[in-house]
């Protein structure tokens, strides 16, 4: 899937959250500004000088993307914080009168260590973090500068989750300290449902898959064919062994929950229920208001995950896809995330796990 990261709002906050992959783009570029508050700041000036355009080019993505870069670390100094600047950088600035009563000042830097007064005139003045620098980078399209910054940073990107997982993303949801514990107790869970459905359900074998693919449905709108065919498993692969934690947690949450029901409504009507009527108390328990929250919370957390870790999107959840935080990046790109069989070795209690997922 290509990415254009002057169209996406959300590949653009992908690689800013990335902070494995940001800290990277930073030491490859190696730009540095004036360090200030333990990081480099940047005038309007310099980043034009850096992306090779007009201040007014600057300015004009600043007034039409100024929310998100202002989210990324784009400030206009005033009062204290622009005396505390202008003490600490001021003999490197010059301004004119115009230029002074402007919003933002465009401030370019003084080569040598010169008796300049002029920056006294500055009533406000905008700078960019870094990060700040890179967000407009990935929108400017008149700059073939920033067009070779955006190629670095998505290679940047790419590298980065290779190296960290091997290649394949396939089971990049394993490497969350969380999952271990979701994927030992489903098989409980998993047993509870298939008991309900044998004892209490009047239908043939075909019962166990059809009636799992409608807690998938209910959850995030694909049955298992559709979940498989959109991660390119192939046949013999399981496919909660690719899924999120905290999906896991809420098919369980399901499972059990409707074997409750099944059970109960068989013993009120003294029979085992027919098909017709388990579709309905299927229905009738996924739209229950309690369940809303946790519908949307899983929806919105697999979309956004397979689209940022996997390169991946589920049509009928587009509308659910955000972007990556940084707490996710850490989470499965990060120091505490770990291979599988990794984790299963920090803790030996846990191989007969290991070895019963690998069996499956």
């Amino acid at each position: 899937m290509t990415r254009d990261l002057t169209q996406s709002a959300i590949d653009r906050q992908n690689i800013l959250n990335n902070t494995q992959a940001f800290e990277l783009i930073q030491a490859k570029l190696g730009l540095t500004g004036l360090l200030y508050n333990d990081e480099f700041k940047f005038t309007t000036k310099m980043v034009a000088d850096f992306y090779e355009v007009d201040v007014r080019t600057v300015k004009r993505y600043v007034e039409n993307f100024e929310d998100e870069i202002q989210h990324n670390g784009y400030v206009v100094l005033k009062g204290a914080k622009l005396k505390e600047f202008k003490e600490l950088f001021g003999y490197l600035m010059s301004a004119n009168d115009d230029e002074a009563s402007q919003r933002d000042a465009d401030v370019p830097l003084l080569n040598q260590n010169t008796e300049n007064q002029s920056y006294k005139k500055i009533k406000a003045l905008a700078v960019f973090n870094f990060r700040a620098v890179l967000n407009l980078g990935m929108l400017l399209n008149e700059s073939e500068k920033a067009k070779q910054v955006r190629s670095l940073m998505l290679d940047v990107v790419i590298d980065t989750i290779n190296k960290r997982i091997g290649g394949s993303t396939k089971y990049i949801n394993q490497r969350d300290e969380e999952f271990l514990v979701a994927i030992t107790r489903e098989p409980q869970y998993r047993k509870e449902f298939t008991n309900a459905l044998n004892l209490y359900l009047d239908m043939g074998p075909m019962k166990y898959s059809i009636y799992t693919d409608a807690i998938y449905t209910s959850i995030f709108k694909e049955n298992a064919k559709e979940y498989k065919a959109i991660l390119k498993l192939e046949s013999k692969d399981n496919l909660r062994d690719t899924m999120y934690s905290e999906v896991l947690k809420l098919i369980a949450s399901f499972e059990i929950g409707i074997a409750d029901e099944i059970q109960e409504k068989s013993e009120e009507l003294g029979r085992k229920l027919r098909p017709s009527e388990l579709n309905l108390l299927i229905d009738s328990f996924a739209n229950k208001r309690l369940w809303i929250p946790q519908i949307e919370d899983a929806r919105a957390k697999m979309a956004t995950r397979d689209y940022g870790l996997r390169n991946i999107i589920h049509q009928r959840l587009k509308n659910y896809i955000g972007a990556l935080s940084k707490e996710d990046y850490n989470r499965f790109l990060g120091e505490r995330s770990k291979d599988l069989i990794d984790r299963v070795l920090d803790n030996p209690e846990l191989i007969d796990v290991f070895k019963r997922l690998k069996n499956r």
